[in-house]
């Protein structure tokens, strides 16, 4: 399998297959927006483009990063989303860097969104699909941050069938910048569990697609046999 590991900046073309990852924390929180029974989340733009799309569809749940924010019903953040009721319900999603990298690369022939908590299931759909070239979208500070380049290394380990001690990759995550800040307090909307639920390994049994629908980016999470 042949892999490149590039910030959002860095993205140049379209590449056939890309996973794009972002531990901390758009795809570990939805990842528990479909364990908490969503059906599917809309990736959206900008804030404004997930405020409309509430105020179309009031049924739907907007969320958000950062501190909450008039018009949007929750925060991005798995410690506050994982008691939310969300059974059939749509999501508009909108993050910092999570989001924005899935929609840099929404014409790629294939799109997963991954965090730990997907990695084995993320790299047995690479692995089914005969994926053997895959682009990694290190979503978190222009492609540097620890946690997202840790995540991406061991899921292609993974995806190439190495046994892959994922002991060191997980350490590296929680001592990221990323991890520090969320424990610290300086990034708002947390829960002080946050850092622990994006480490937990594997701890959903399906990964995240995203294909287009109509005008949107829409991720679905997808059963791995």
């Amino acid at each position: 399998m042949e892999t490149r590991f590039l910030g959002i900046p860095e993205l140049t073309g379209t590449p056939p297959v890309a996973v794009v990852i972002d531990v901390m924390r758009a795809y570990t929180v939805a990842a528990w927006a479909f364990a908490r029974g969503a059906e599917r989340i809309v990736l959206a733009a900008s804030p404004q483009e997930a405020l409309a799309l509430k105020a179309r569809h009031p049924d739907w749940v907007a969320l958000k990063d950062g501190p909450p924010a008039p018009g949007f019903d929750l925060v991005n953040s798995p410690g506050l989303l994982r008691t939310a009721e969300l059974g059939g319900r749509t999501v508009v999603q909108k993050t910092t860097a999570g989001t924005v990298g899935a929609l840099a690369v929404k014409d790629a022939s294939l799109v997963l969104c991954a965090g730990f908590v997907v990695a084995e299931a993320t790299a047995r759909l690479l692995r089914s699909r005969g994926c053997d070239d895959v682009t990694f979208v290190v979503t978190g500070e222009d492609g540097r941050a620890d946690e997202d380049l840790a995540c991406a290394r061991y899921i292609a380990g993974r995806a190439a069938g190495a046994a892959t001690d994922p002991a060191g990759f997980l350490r590296r995550a929680g001592e990221s910048r990323a991890a520090t800040e969320l424990a610290t307090g300086v990034r708002e909307g947390a829960h002080p569990e946050d850092v622990a639920l994006c480490l937990e390994l594997d701890r959903f049994p399906f990964a995240m697609v995203a294909t287009p629908e109509e005008s949107l980016m829409v991720l679905r999470p997808c059963p791995v046999p």
